[in-house]
């Protein structure tokens, strides 16, 4: 039974939170804290810099967010509290976290992202926002500009640090944090700590405590993961057969590259319903659009890069497909953590495509997660005919469609 919220759940007591907290906690139906929220929140509301590190999917936003919303003051319209992000998505994602938790606190959060009308954002820093939210590009720029000022930050966040970094923002990242006081909280968060983040950490944070639930269990167990042998040239019937043999609910489909991802969007569009894709690209209103039909599901299949792999958090998506092998192993870990979260208890599905010249790639994953993936085999095999574009076509019209796999 969900509590009322006047009466906050009990799984959150102990943890350090105001009262207010507990009741925002309690009004939005969190039940109990996750593991990284219940390790996590008692060390950073007490102040001290926190290395987070969990898969994606695990609640690490509230995490963070809580401990923000303990320290901002109602009272100053000053920006108190920046949180770095990747994307833009995850930057929106975000903002909304905050805004669902900040519901009985007269706080204000705005998101600052590139491909957004920067207009209405800095309209929003006029009237005051105590927390922002956004890709670090977008806010050097408001820096720049004088039109978002630092000086009263109390408590910064770095959220998907190892993706920032991939991505190559280190030095919009230090920028940004030089530009804050010394004397804050720092807060960083990620489903990985290589030697880079480590550096980052070591030169920006104080004496920063470390909560790890990455080692026991990189890869969520509610979720069966398999790899598929099949050559290139092959791979697009074999995704066919897979959707007619799987029949998700709702699919995420990862490519290495933003052509990749365009290429295989234009080979199945035009056959089969409720079919999208989404990477760095795509103008941010063709972003909105896309996301906002994944979410209602509207869209079905969603064909996306890694980059646009880490704002995406949708508790429907119950099949993953690796089209592509991942380039880094950390990235499979946070492919696979876009499933595993239905509601219903049903079971999800992670698929790799694998050929015969990627077998080291599959064993430095297996090595990454520490477990050997099965094979996954078809009933029969697949014809070497339905490679051919014309034959693919009917494969995916005639027996998709007639499944209603998407």
């Amino acid at each position: 039974m969900q509590s009322s919220v006047d009466e906050p759940l009990p799984g959150f007591h102990g943890l350090g939170l105001s009262p207010t907290s507990l009741a925002a906690i309690a009004s939005v139906g969190y039940q109990t804290p996750s593991p990284i929220q219940a390790a996590f929140l008692p060390i950073a509301v007490t102040g001290v810099d926190v290395i987070g590190q969990a898969r994606t999917g695990t609640g690490k936003t509230a995490a963070f967010v809580l401990p923000i919303l303990e320290r901002t003051s109602p009272d100053s319209d000053a920006v108190q509290a920046i949180v770095l992000t990747p994307t833009r998505e995850l930057s929106e994602q975000v903002a909304e976290e905050c805004r669902r938790l900040s519901a009985n606190r007269p706080v204000r959060a705005v998101s600052c992202v590139g491909g957004k009308d920067i207009k209405k954002q800095i309209d929003a820093l006029n009237r005051g926002a105590q927390i922002v939210i956004g890709t670090p590009g977008r806010v050097l720029d408001l820096i720049s500009r004088r039109l978002l000022m630092l000086e009263t930050i109390k408590v910064a966040v770095l959220d998907e640090a190892d993706r920032m970094l991939d991505i190559g923002f280190r030095p919009d990242i230090e920028k940004i944090l030089r530009r804050c006081p010394t004397e804050r909280q720092t807060l960083l968060l990620s489903a990985t700590i290589p030697s880079p983040v480590m550096r980052l950490a070591q030169r920006y944070m104080r004496s920063p405590e470390h909560v790890d639930l990455s080692k026991d269990q990189v890869v969520v167990d509610t979720v069966e993961q398999y790899y598929i042998t099949v050559e290139p040239e092959e791979k697009l019937s074999t995704l066919a057969r897979l959707l007619v043999r799987e029949r998700p609910r709702q699919a995420l489909v990862f490519c290495r590259t933003k052509r990749g991802a365009d290429r295989l969007y234009d080979r199945i569009s035009g056959r089969l319903p409720g079919v999208d894709v989404i990477h760095g690209d795509l103008p941010q209103s063709a972003r909105d659009r896309v996301m906002k039909k994944f979410r209602s599901g509207e869209v079905r299949l969603l064909i996306a890069t890694d980059v646009m792999g880490r704002g995406i958090d949708v508790t429907s998506v119950s099949h993953i497909v690796n089209y592509d092998v991942p380039e880094y192993c950390d990235d499979y870990v946070h492919r696979v953590g876009r499933t595993g979260r239905l509601s219903s208890g049903d079971r999800c599905f992670a698929f790799t495509f694998v050929s015969r010249a990627e077998g080291d790639q599959l064993t430095n994953i297996e090595m990454r997660i520490n477990r050997l993936l099965p094979q996954y085999r078809f009933p029969q095999p697949v014809a070497h005919a339905v490679g051919r574009a014309d034959s693919v076509e009917r494969h995916l019209a005639a027996e998709a469609v007639e499944c209603g796999v998407v």
